[in-house]
């Protein structure tokens, strides 16, 4: 059984909640390899020491894209991005070629802790 890439983005009004729901799912995190961008990277590094973060570029200055070209090249199983729909995103354009990508090629994406826990659930089960 390989390791899975899990890939995980939060805007800035959901950074804490992503750090929160890493801590959460430590445990079952540590086994998979993880991608983030930049900021998000950072933080949950910084919070979970213990984890193996790899971070990217910070989402509007390329990360966004650096993760597509993942999806593309199908490098992850998986996608938890935690967007605050009531906050204007200058990259909005970046989200949505994100999530278009993942529906094209049938990635599992999550936008909410909620949907979060299913993705990793699914995950860890598969």
């Amino acid at each position: 059984m390989s390791v899975k890439t899990v890939a995980l983005i939060a805007h800035d009004a959901c950074k804490d909640k992503m750090v929160e729901w890493v801590g959460k799912h430590r445990q079952v995190l540590g086994g998979m390899s993880i991608v983030a961008t930049g900021t998000t990277g950072g933080r949950i590094a910084d919070a979970h020491p213990d984890l193996s973060v790899s971070p990217l570029k910070s989402g509007p200055l390329g990360g966004d894209q650096q993760i597509g070209a993942m999806i593309a090249d199908g490098r992850l199983e998986g996608l938890v991005f935690f967007v605050d729909p009531l906050s204007p995103m200058p990259h909005d354009v970046d989200v949505k070629a994100l999530t278009r990508l993942a529906i094209v090629y049938d990635l599992p994406m999550a936008c909410s802790p909620s949907t979060a826990d299913a993705v990793l659930h699914y995950l860890a089960a598969d």
